[in-house]
């Protein structure tokens, strides 16, 4: 006979939902992930999982919530730790990694919402994340300009940009390659490139 699980309060049992999203993404396409799999994760009925959430959409865009603030906070760590700006750019980047290869379903989620069509509020969470992790990612390269780590003439912009393609890539292959793991053993070595990429000429 099986057990419902115990009743938790209503922040947990959202939480919990999000994580079994996340974790359902790491398996299979998340536009495919439907309530009654998340249902069924969690040991609930649909009704009870819609008295949390209204709606699959309303699930996907606490999903985005969790992930955007996890990740930012992640990347605000990493930076306010580091010696230098060269630093921590590095810290951010090996950070980046980490997250993903620890929540294999978040790039699934983040690649499925930016190729949607039409606008939806989960799509407009993901914009919003690119954005304010690049505007991280410039305010560190400009402190890195001025004490002389980084190159003077250096396109912050365009390094902000191809900072997060690198990384998406590396997640690319990874996908394709059905070993996330591998994507920690590549890290070091791709980020080495990039770095010697927008350095101080000498």
């Amino acid at each position: 006979m099986n057990e419902r699980p115990p009743a938790l309060p209503a922040e947990e049992r959202r939480a919990a939902t999000v994580k079994a999203v996340v974790d359902l993404a790491a398996e299979q396409n998340p536009a495919e992930i439907t309530t009654t799999a998340i249902a069924d994760r969690m040991g609930l009925t649909q009704g009870a999982l819609f008295r949390h959430f209204p709606t699959k959409d309303a699930i996907l865009e606490a999903a985005m919530s969790w992930i955007s603030e996890r990740l930012l906070a992640s990347v605000d760590e990493a930076i306010e730790g580091a010696a230098s700006p060269a630093v921590a750019l590095e810290a951010v980047f090996m950070t980046h990694i980490d997250f993903v290869a620890r929540h294999s379903g978040v790039p699934r989620m983040l690649f499925g919402e930016l190729q949607r069509p039409g606008e939806t509020l989960a799509k407009r969470m993901v914009q919003t994340l690119i954005r304010q992790y690049e505007r991280r990612l410039r305010r560190v390269m400009e402190a890195g300009k001025a004490q002389g780590e980084l190159d003077p003439a250096l396109d912050v912009d365009a390094a902000a940009v191809l900072f997060i393609g690198t990384i998406q890539g590396l997640v690319m292959q990874s996908m394709l390659a059905g070993k996330v793991s591998r994507i920690r053993r590549d890290a070091p070595a791709v980020f080495a490139i990039y770095r010697q990429g927008i350095g101080a000429t000498r």
